[in-house]
């Protein structure tokens, strides 16, 4: 119910917060050097080169060359996050900075190959991933 479950099938990050997440374990003197993070670090199956969580919307869908996946939620950081990032307030960085990433279901099963391109198409466009994870963590950000 937590780590898994048919919306929670595929765990999507963009590539783009990875700068964000060196600069605070080098802040904190977890990470010494400017080394870079290598894909997969946040725990995410599916890096993307793409879109925010303010640009991607709860029934998005992502459309790969032979398999459809649809946003589903939010990542919600557990204590388990705070020792991978080596710091304890990383689940509340995430929170103040909304860099969460998201859950996908599978709507049509396939392949996915590194370096294929997707198309994202819309759905209804209601809520926001950013929107969502913002209304769950608004305590995390006072």
């Amino acid at each position: 119910s937590v780590h898994g479950g048919l919306t929670k099938a595929v765990y999507a990050y963009p590539a783009a917060h990875y700068a964000f997440w060196q600069a605070q374990r080098r802040e904190r003197g977890v990470s010494l050097f400017d080394e870079a993070l290598p894909p997969g670090f946040m725990g995410e199956n599916l890096t993307i080169d793409g879109p925010l969580e303010h640009e991607v919307f709860v029934g998005d869908e992502w459309h790969f060359p032979d398999c459809v996946l649809r946003v589903a939620a939010p990542r919600e950081p557990c204590f388990k996050f705070n020792a991978v990032m080596g710091f304890a307030q990383a689940g509340r960085a995430m929170a103040v900075a909304g860099c969460c990433g998201y859950y996908l279901a599978v709507e049509g099963p396939g392949t996915i190959a590194a370096g294929q391109t997707a198309t994202l198409v819309a759905g209804q466009r209601g809520l926001s991933i950013a929107q969502a994870f913002a209304g769950k963590f608004a305590k995390h950000a006072r």
